[in-house]
């Protein structure tokens, strides 16, 4: 919903404006939500206050004039469009309005409020065409589609659908799986099918930005609001507009981070760093992780009511081990790919080969499958790929450690206690000993063995310990 600003003197007109607005709503029916103005003051107090899309400005004010006041909204309200309106006709008027930045300049009283209308929408196309460009050109981007999602295993199919009943709804998703098994593009798919027409895809890794500039990724921030920041700068949240921002390895926000997250996700509103102007969420929010946020819960290193907020709908991926039967159509797809990406034309992969890769353990998924195709068909000499064109260790089943083990599956704390078990046993029980081994002050073993109900006995007088 846009937000008008009105800003006019005449008490009775606009009370009109704001009737015919509201009932108006903009071209693509939506309703508008409109605030009225009286005096320079007021319109500043409501546009520093307030996410504005556009203000209509009288000329004359009782406090100032419109054109004295135009340098100060603008800061306020950012790149959101002026129309000044005036019941006086003198060319220079209309010039030095339009120098100080007005979007136009039209004159009341109002025979036709439509020439009002034709106005206010052609000026919020402006701004909304102006926003995607510089989302664009952020790189902000998605024209992912269903076929770049390659499989037909079960579980790939069971995706695929789940994917077609989320993008029907504007619900927030969490999608989790290893990493390099293709989280981002099922939020590009997702963030694709949602939308009939093209609309900002803003994503962040939020593991790769320290904390204290990440605040300032996601909500942006205002010109001073700490050393270096010299304008104003619209953050993520703000970009992606109507669209979908996506929050990478969101198990790497820091704990005040994700309590203000969570305040974003409850309330649909957010500030920018320094700021006090209450903006609103109209973005669609992906988060994906591959770490098991449970997991984080348990341990108590992620938020548990966050955790409730992001899992409205969730996605798991499966590792690439666990749908074999994808590994070769996914070759032959990556490898278009990269044919395309390096100018070659590599087209035959034997049989065996074939075979070796599907029978690798792919700890690192289609990230990983697509590298060592890369680097093969960049070592290949003509257009076959052959097995020495791989690495040793690729084509080779590696022993690995079983992700799915009962020890894995443990909990922290499960860990600490069989450490402090094992430790017990190796000393036969004697408490300083145990100490010494794990690290630890006595007065914390203590604390641990009442924590998880061990028992400790001290060796017999003359007993050396294990």
């Amino acid at each position: 919903m846009d937000t008008l600003l009105l800003v006019d003197d005449d008490l009775s007109l606009c009370e009109q404006l704001r009737f015919h607005f509201e009932d108006r709503g903009d071209r693509t029916g939506r309703p508008f939500r409109v605030l009225t103005a009286h005096s320079a003051r007021s319109a500043l107090e409501l546009g520093h206050k307030n996410e504005v899309a556009l203000v209509v400005l009288d000329m004359m004010l009782p406090d100032r004039s419109g054109l004295a006041l135009m340098e100060d909204l603008k800061k306020v309200v950012g790149e959101a469009p002026v129309v000044m309106v005036t019941a006086h006709h003198d060319m220079e008027t209309t010039i030095r309005a339009m120098k100080s930045g007005a979007y136009d300049y039209i004159h009341k009283p109002f025979e036709d409020l439509a020439a009002l209308d034709l106005v206010v929408d052609r000026a919020l196309d402006m701004r909304r065409l102006s926003r995607r460009a510089q989302s664009l050109q952020a790189g902000y981007t998605s024209s992912s589609k269903l076929g770049d999602i390659v499989g037909s295993s079960p579980p790939m199919q069971q995706i695929i659908k789940e994917v077609g009943k989320i993008a029907s709804s504007r619900a927030t998703v969490l999608i989790q799986g290893e990493s390099g098994t293709g989280k981002e593009l099922i939020a590009r798919v997702i963030h694709q099918y949602s939308h009939d027409e093209p609309r900002p895809f803003v994503g962040i890794n939020c593991s790769a930005v320290v904390d204290t500039l990440l605040e300032s990724e996601l909500f942006g921030h205002e010109k001073g609001a700490f050393t270096g920041a010299v304008a104003d700068k619209p953050g993520k949240f703000e970009l992606a507009e109507d669209g979908t921002v996506f929050l990478d390895e969101i198990g790497d926000m820091s704990p005040g981070l994700q309590a203000k997250l969570l305040r974003v996700l409850q309330e649909r509103e957010f500030e920018r760093v320094g700021g006090v102007r209450r903006l609103s969420l109209r973005a669609r929010v992906v988060a994906a992780s591959h770490r098991d946020l449970q997991d984080l819960v348990l341990q108590e290193r992620f938020r548990e009511d966050l955790f409730q907020r992001l899992k409205v709908v969730t996605l798991t991926l499966p590792p690439l081990r666990e749908r074999r039967e994808d590994i070769e159509p996914l070759v032959w797809h990556l490898l278009a790919k990269i044919n395309a990406k390096v100018s070659k034309a590599v087209t035959r992969i034997p049989p065996e080969v074939i075979e070796k890769l599907a029978a690798m353990p792919w700890s690192g998924n289609v990230r990983e499958l697509e590298n060592v195709l890369t680097r093969a068909v960049v070592l290949a000499p003509g257009d076959v790929l052959q097995a020495e064109h791989f690495p040793a260790q690729s084509h080779e089943a590696r022993p690995r450690s079983n992700p799915t083990s009962e020890l894995a599956l443990c909990t922290l704390a499960e860990h600490e206690r069989r450490l402090i078990e094992r430790a017990l046993q190796h000393t036969r029980g004697h408490r300083g000993r145990t100490c010494e081994i794990l690290g630890i002050s006595r007065p914390t073993l203590e604390r641990k063995l009442r924590k998880y109900g061990l028992k400790a006995i001290e060796p017999a007088p003359g007993e050396e310990p294990g």
